[in-house]
């Protein structure tokens, strides 16, 4: 069992932020931070107080974390970046929006004594003397203390106060990580005082000394105990009068922020629902039968249908059953009543799932065919508009030299530029159907028999429901927003995103394959109209030769898996020397191409040439950030690792900037995770001279000061499969659509018995003269359970609900983690015997006895999907 918490974040905008600069305007970016810990930062929007970033992150999290900081910065080129607001989260405000909250919030002023961070090591116990009890503080060490100087450190100092007395410690200097192991005693008055007080204070010989926080012990509990030691987490100072603060007059941010715990159960609790999936995907589209997909796709709101969709689509890539997945969904969702113009336009279940599908299996793919065109599009930065409402002469950049261009001109030149980019975009689809990763070319040959069997004499469609995923929904957006979808670092300017939406508006144009109804809406695109036609018929001819060859696909069984050796991630780093005699510190170049791979971390001198040395997975202990002072930068991480001859080394890394660290750090914690020798504790700083950097401990091969962050990493798209994860979160969706399900359940049985979709095309319809009669004998894949065997809670021992009664409803609880308190009771159906085909099911699926199938505790939750009588006919 693993508890994990998942935070998906989501920065929209801001609005009326303060300028910064002399020209009246600012640069604005965010950074987040998970417990003052830098894990995101977004791009700068230059020139700007009302900046769009639309930039979507999700974090893994350690369960005990406190809170979340967004802070808005201006970017400066010759100075220190300026702070312009923050928003701080809580966990418990987080706990308050279960289902994420989304909307406005005003940046607040940052107050210097509310940046605190860190942890500090007590140990307090009352004393008995002959002149009476005394009180005992041992102060003895901290860790992760906020950095108040600029040399990336702090010199920390501590006052312990009671009852009207405060003493002080002596002075660590240049440590975040300070060990003082001194003890301060105080004389315990009758009747005691309530609290004892601890502050950290920075000092400074000119300034005044810097808050970095403080704990306040209740004396009154610890006469009960007598005695408490442990990490306290340093708090603000709450008790200090502030200044009104300007909040509101900073600006705001809009803000979608989700946070997710879960409690991961063993794979084999999960079987059983899984199993149950499996089956009806395996068994395809049935006539007269409801089906859990269509359930699901009826009842899911939304907000959440894109969340489900991603879950299903890794949960059959993981158990092999994509393509047979989405050739269901199809199926189902060309049975519905829908014209061939409008196929696959709404945000069905459908159109997620593929949409979802492209982008888990296909980003490598995506950033192959645009990623030379998009880079050509930004480093030219030419000027590209078709609009005469927007043409600007000024922005052509036209001098005294040369006479000033007129509109048609201007026109003209952005139409070429325009038709070039398109060009070159189409000759790269074109090329790539041999390259199309096998697994998305065999989901578009089933889409495209499946629309050429739905509609026969409209052939054109064919093509249009294939260009509607591959263009509409996942070359166009990445061209508009090459950011998001990693093909660039940064934002593109006014300019190139100009020329950036002409060319998505042309390669969407493209995929509808009739230009002319583009011309119709937006007449000033007729120049291009010959170019859009051309690039027409090259599209048909590529999704031809996409979805023409029947080859035997590799991974078509399930997920396209790369070899072990496959590259994770690669890059060029900076390689700082120290001490040590591993096979990195004896490279002779500082900068060296490091490729991770699911085997080693490899290092080489380029891409491309032959490796100079490695380090396997399994020797890794650690991989984690180095203090800003050791090597002046705030992007060095550390890779702990043992050498062959069983001598722990480090090797220091620096990365160019800090997402490209935590997308480091996150990479090799994944791939080293199961490692069963991971560290514990580490040691932030650098062993120079005779002691560490950090906590200036002596010993070189001492425990670590600081605790280890494994299970801190971003996700993306590329991540391996967590089929648990995706289980987990899927029976959390179905246990808070009890009543939803089952009420549609009855709707779809209503209109007709049991038909193909929610208003089934043909067949299936029924009239109300059929009402209140049996219905005809169930098709044996009706018989299957619409849910199967899911996980209770933690020592529950509920034997499965009787199938002939309907179990009673239950009081709706939170869930905790993976289960609710209960099951999901069967809808109401007739008294009549159980026939043998369920007994089947359920005795394959292990629910035959009081407990699970092979964990402590499971529960039956079955509900057969066959055609019945409505309980009022009763």
């Amino acid at each position: 069992m693993a508890r994990r918490s998942v935070l998906s974040i989501r920065i929209v905008e801001g609005r009326n932020l303060p300028a910064k600069d002399i020209t009246g305007s600012s640069d604005p970016y965010c950074i987040v931070k998970i417990d003052n810990e830098a894990i995101v930062r977004t791009a700068t929007v230059w020139k700007t107080l009302s900046p769009f970033w639309g930039e979507e992150y999700e974090v893994q999290l350690h369960p005990t974390f406190h809170s979340i900081s967004i802070y808005v910065m201006d970017e400066d080129a010759l100075s220190r970046d300026d702070v312009i607001g923050k928003v701080c989260i809580t966990r418990t405000m987080l706990a308050e929006h279960p289902k994420g909250y989304s909307g406005w919030v005003s940046l607040s002023e940052v107050d210097p004594d509310e940046e605190v961070q860190g942890e500090i090591h007590l140990c307090v116990e009352l004393l008995e003397g002959e002149g009476g009890q005394r009180l005992r503080c041992t102060v003895l060490e901290a860790r992760d203390l906020a950095k108040k100087d600029r040399n990336g450190a702090s010199d920390p100092f501590v006052c312990v106060s009671y009852n009207g007395k405060t003493q002080e410690s002596t002075v660590v200097k240049k440590s975040c990580y300070p060990r003082w192991n001194e003890a301060f005693e105080f004389e315990l008055p009758d009747p005691p005082a309530e609290k004892l007080c601890v502050e950290v204070w920075d000092w400074d010989l000119v300034s005044k000394n810097d808050f970095l926080g403080k704990v306040v012990v209740s004396v009154q509990g610890l006469q009960a105990a007598g005695h408490q030691e442990g990490w306290f987490r340093l708090q603000p100072d709450t008790a200090k009068p502030r200044e009104d603060r300007r909040r509101g007059s900073l600006g705001s941010l809009q803000l979608q922020v989700r946070l997710r715990d879960e409690t991961v159960l063993p794979s084999c609790c999960y079987q059983p629902l899984v199993q149950l999936l499996c089956q009806e995907v395996k068994a395809g589209h049935q006539t007269g039968g409801v089906h859990l997909v269509t359930l699901l796709d009826e009842t899911t709101t939304a907000e959440s249908r894109q969340d489900v969709a991603v879950n299903l689509v890794k949960l059959f890539l993981g158990q092999g059953l994509v393509k047979e997945f989405l050739d269901l969904l199809f199926e189902l969702e060309l049975a519905k009543p829908c014209e061939p113009n409008t196929l696959f336009r709404s945000n069905s279940l459908a159109s997620k799932s593929m949409e979802s599908f492209l982008k888990v299996t296909g980003m490598q793919y995506l950033h192959a065919v645009l990623g030379p065109t998009i880079s050509r599009v930004f480093e030219e930065k030419k000027y590209v508009e078709l609009d005469p409402s927007k043409v600007e002469i000024k922005d052509v950049g036209c001098s005294g030299l040369h006479r000033v261009q007129t509109e048609s001109e201007v026109m003209e030149q952005g139409r070429q530029l325009l038709q070039s980019y398109l060009g070159e975009l189409l000759d790269a689809i074109g090329k790539s159907a041999p390259t199309c990763p096998p697994v998305i070319r065999a989901a578009f040959r089933q889409l495209f028999q499946r629309v050429g069997e739905r509609f026969p004499q409209h052939q054109h469609t064919q093509f249009v429901a294939v260009t509607s995923f591959l263009c509409l929904r996942f070359f166009s957006p990445a061209i508009m927003t090459p950011k998001l979808f990693h093909l660039r670092d940064t934002h593109a300017d006014a300019r190139t995103g100009r020329t950036l939406l002409l060319l998505a508006k042309a390669v969407q144009m493209v995929g509808n394959m009739e230009p002319a109804a583009g011309r119709a809406k937006e007449e000033w695109l007729a120049p291009l109209q010959p170019a859009l036609q051309h690039g027409a018929s090259r599209m048909r001819a590529f999704i031809t030769r996409l979805v023409g060859t029947e080859e035997e696909e590799e991974g078509g069984e399930g997920w396209p898996c790369a070899p072990r050796a496959a590259v994770v991630k690669e890059g060029l780093l900076f390689v700082h020397k120290t001490r040590g005699k591993g096979p990195l510190l004896a490279s002779a170049s500082k900068k060296l191409h490091f490729c991770l791979t699911g085997e080693a971390l490899s290092f080489a001198k380029s891409p491309g040439v032959e490796r100079c040395g490695s380090i396997a997975l399994a020797n890794i202990r650690a991989a984690e950030r180095v203090e800003e002072k050791s090597f002046g930068s705030c992007h060095v991480m550390q890779v702990v690792y043992v050498d062959e001859a069983g001598q722990q080394e480090t090797a220091y890394l620096q990365c160019k900037c800090v997402n490209e660290l935590n997308q480091w750090l996150s990479a090799l914690r994944k791939v080293c995770g199961n490692n069963p020798q991971l560290l514990h504790a580490y040691h932030p700083g650098v062993f120079r001279g005779d002691k560490w950097s950090c906590c200036h401990q002596k010993d070189r091969t001492g425990p670590g000061c600081g605790q280890t962050r494994h299970s801190i990493t971003l996700q993306d798209w590329s991540d391996p499969l967590q089929p648990d994860v995706e289980a987990q979160r899927l029976f959390q969706h179905l246990h808070g659509l009890q009543e939803p399900l089952r009420e549609k359940y009855w709707q779809l049985m209503e209109a007709g018995g049991a038909h193909d979709g929610p208003r089934g095309c043909g067949e299936g319809r029924g009239g109300g003269e059929d009402r209140g009669r049996d219905p005809p004998a169930p098709h044996p894949h009706q018989r299957r359970c619409v849910w199967g065997l899911l996980p209770a809670p933690e020592g529950s021992h509920c034997p499965p609900p009787n199938p002939r009664t309907p179990a009673a409803p239950r009081a709706p609880t939170a869930l905790r983690g993976a289960a609710g308190p209960g099951a999901l009771p069967p809808p109401a159906a007739p008294r009549r015997p159980r026939p043998a085909g369920a007994a089947d099911v359920m005795e394959r699926a292990g629910m035959g006895g009081q407990g699970g199938v092979g964990c402590a505790s499971s529960v039956a939750i079955k509900v057969q999907i066959r055609p019945a009588m409505r309980p009022e006919s009763l």
